[in-house]
């Protein structure tokens, strides 16, 4: 993930932040801070883990869960333990202080602080600031806790018949069933007039990925290329690909993270994929750092200061270290460059490159295009034909094109293509400030930028989302495929020639790649298919010749519902989009302030970013009927589909993320009617009015209890939704379960 973030508050790798926050909050729907803990973990953390945490014993914690109705804990495999960790510290964010929370996670503070700061904004996600919390130690429950507990349980067996919190396909099975060897699958040949076509993995761990699981597994890479991907990409940080010169302790086990890359570059090469690197350098280190290397210094920012590029030692880093890279990963496919926001980096890319002597001289354009600069040096010793991709995320308009003009003749230009393009909803007009699948591109700053590139000799590329976006990142895609094929089309007008196909998020095979594949074939005439051929051609082929045509009218109507969306920087950042029925309701102001795709609070004023309350909400209405009026017509064609098929499934999954998509949208309406309700409540005096609006109160918690019930039971069903690489889950069943409880104590004190 990634948003312009001109301070970004950085954490030392070996120490943790204060925590001096804002007092936790308090979960009323649970008997006590014991209860909620063992509830929250329950199906995350293994039993004998979180009695260490609060000195309890195994069987105190399981008589805990059973006594609010939970059966069995699951084993937590090795797998989902790994893969579990940004969920964990979600759910235990405002729960436990940092020292309980290294043991929860069986961490050193070292590493803690290095995912907090590393793992794509894992800090930011979590708000830049750490609740206060006391330590929390097991006590054995009094009588009027037990009763509370049993309360739970009742609530638990009245709406959910069922284990509670248990998933019926495990989570994270869904690894197994991308990996899996296909029985057929039928590969997309022939000429694309894009290329590459790169994506990010659908389930790779960020902080680390090259120690860590494998990202590519074979049958996964078969699906991506059987779906028209031809590249992945992924994360690296350059001190721990290659030694770091002037801290070589920092650079451990480097020689095995390139030898990881250089076998998943060969192994991908196999099936027609390759390699990128995103590179984001070089990194800023800690002021103690520059104590005894203050020649090496450049813009100071949060305890932290740039090595400046303008100093030869920093650019010669450079070059060296992607000469190592490239050396001894011979099929790397390419490395793609951010220079200016996300992490503090060069002088210029926080923007504030004045503070600098050396760069301010310079200014942002050269000193940007002097780090591709580098890079290209670095490719060009190695004799490498890995690509340079410079992307233009984060430069400022002013020099933007000047720095398009500085690149190295050996570089290719990115650009987000729905940049600038203009927009109105509900009336509102804005402009799109990156990627949304809502919105049909290229834009006017994009169109710019490839003219520019064009005027350098230089190849443009587009970077889109195909699959979702933070619109909503908790699907593995949106089948918004009309607004994708309407892109593409646009896109293959436009002259450019590859496309970057997703952030961290959108890496799953999906008929939206499908359709990007079908509209770049170069068909054997030398023709090519329209949006609208390249439609049915793919769904023809998912859902057969007989449901494909009225298949691609439900994705039409859905693209067009999706014109609604209310789309704004702050919405798809502050919004619960991702969260959707699982984010909790306050009677009471949290005045917590939603944070970047984490934790959206009750902060409806960040939600709904320029869109006045009551338009927002009921854009989001507007959205969720559309989908809703979509999945029903892919009910109509489900029923006539051969019961058993892989066509009748292909249908049914279609329905299943539709369904799910009506659901976050519709919940974030009722949410947000709930809170305007809430705060018109302080505000009123007459007890008749109140009366009415406590009655709308409850209405609106009970729309979302059957809201979580519903989207609990499509999870449970299928272990993709809720996920996403970069955050794991968002939500599992026992937090949709726990909106349930929530939702219940608060219709009991209204």
């Amino acid at each position: 993930m990634h948003v312009f973030i001109l301070a970004c508050t950085l954490l030392s790798c070996a120490v943790l932040p204060p925590e001096e926050g804002t007092a936790a909050l308090d979960f009323a729907h649970f008997p006590d801070r014991v209860h909620a803990f063992v509830w929250r973990n329950w199906n995350l953390v293994p039993v004998e883990r979180m009695a260490a945490t609060i000195q309890a014993e195994a069987s105190q914690i399981l008589d805990t869960g059973r006594s609010m109705g939970l059966s069995d804990p699951p084993t937590i495999s090795t797998d989902q333990w790994l893969r579990s960790y940004i969920t964990i510290i979600r759910a235990n964010w405002h729960l436990l202080p940092f020292e309980q929370l290294l043991t929860l996670l069986d961490w050193e503070a070292e590493k803690l602080a290095y995912t907090l700061r590393e793992d794509d904004f894992l800090w930011i996600k979590l708000g830049s600031v750490k609740p206060a919390c006391e330590p929390l130690r097991y006590t054995e429950p009094d009588d009027e806790v037990q009763e509370q507990a049993a309360v739970v349980a009742d609530l638990t067996r009245r709406y959910f018949r069922e284990d509670v919190t248990a998933w019926k396909t495990p989570p994270f099975s869904f690894i197994e069933d991308l990996c899996a060897e296909p029985v057929t699958l039928p590969e997309a040949t022939g000429k694309n007039r894009f290329n590459p076509r790169f994506c990010y993995s659908y389930f790779a761990l960020y902080g680390d990925p090259f120690l860590e699981q494998d990202p590519f597994p074979d049958g996964y890479l078969q699906r991506l290329a059987a779906s028209g991907v031809n590249g992945v990409w992924l994360h690296a940080v350059l001190y721990k690909m290659s030694p770091f010169p002037w801290a070589p302790e920092l650079s451990d086990q480097w020689e095995a993270r390139l030898e990881s890359l250089r076998a998943m570059t060969e192994r991908a090469a196999r099936f027609g994929i390759g390699i990128y690197l995103y590179m984001n350098e070089p990194r800023a280190m800690p002021l103690s750092f520059f104590e005894t290397r203050p020649e090496l210094k450049g813009v100071e920012a949060n305890g932290y200061a740039t090595l400046c590029t303008a100093h030869p030692d920093v650019s010669a880093y450079l070059s060296d270290a992607i000469e190592r890279i490239a050396t001894t990963v011979p099929k790397l496919a390419g490395v793609f460059t951010i220079t200016a926001s996300e992490n503090l980096t060069n002088c210029w890319s926080h923007h504030k490159g004045d503070g600098c002597p050396r760069c301010a001289e310079k200014g942002p354009a050269r000193t940007i295009a002097d780090v591709n600069a580098a890079i290209a040096s670095g490719l060009a010793r190695a004799n490498s034909d890995a690509r340079l991709i410079a992307w233009d995320w984060g430069w400022a308009k002013p020099w933007a094109a000047e720095c398009v003009s500085l690149l190295p003749e050996t570089a290719s230009l990115m650009s987000v293509s729905e940049w600038d393009t203009p927009i109105v909803r509900g009336g509102i007009p804005a402009t799109v400030g990156e990627y949304a699948l809502s919105v049909i591109g290229p834009g006017p700053r994009a169109l710019g930028q490839w003219e520019a590139a064009k005027k350098a000799g230089l190849p443009a590329l587009a970077k889109i989302q195909a699959n979702t976006t933070w619109e909503l990142g908790a699907l593995p895609y949106i089948p918004a495929v009309a607004n994708v094929a309407s892109h593409i089309a646009a896109l293959r007008d436009s002259g450019v020639s590859g496309l970057m196909l997703s952030w961290t998020l959108g890496g799953h095979p999906s008929p939206n790649l499908e359709v990007v594949q079908a509209l770049g074939e170069v068909l054997p005439d030398g023709s090519s298919r329209s949006a609208e051929e390249a439609l049915l051609h793919v769904a023809e082929k998912r859902f057969g010749p007989e449901a494909g045509e009225s298949m691609t009218v439900a994705w039409t109507m859905l693209s067009q519902a999706f014109r609604e969306f209310p789309y704004h920087g702050a919405v798809v950042y502050n919004a619960p989009l991702q969260i959707g029925p699982a984010n909790l309701l306050w009677l009471q102001p949290t005045g917590y302030r939603a944070t970047m795709v984490g934790l959206p609070y009750d902060d409806l004023d960040a939600w709904r970013g320029i869109y006045p309350a009551e338009i927002f909400l009921n854009q989001l209405e507007k959205v969720a009927q559309g989908f809703e009026e979509s999945a029903q017509l892919m009910e109509v064609v489900h029923r006539v589909c051969e019961e058993g098929s892989a066509f009748a499934k292909a249908v049914a999954d279609e329905i299943r993320l539709t369904r799910a998509a009506v659901l976050h949208y519709r919940s974030i309406a009722q949410q947000g009617n709930f809170i305007l309700l809430r705060n018109s409540l302080a505000e009123e005096g007459e007890e008749e009015q109140r009366h009415k609006i406590r009655r709308k109160m409850r209405d609106l918690l009970e729309k979302e209890m059957e809201a979580a019930a519903a989207l609990y039971e499509l999870q449970r069903n299928d272990s993709r939704i809720g996920f996403e690489a970069t955050n794991h889950y968002f939500y599992t069943p026992a937090d949709l379960v726990e909106k349930v409880l929530n939702c219940a104590s608060l219709e009991a004190a209204l």
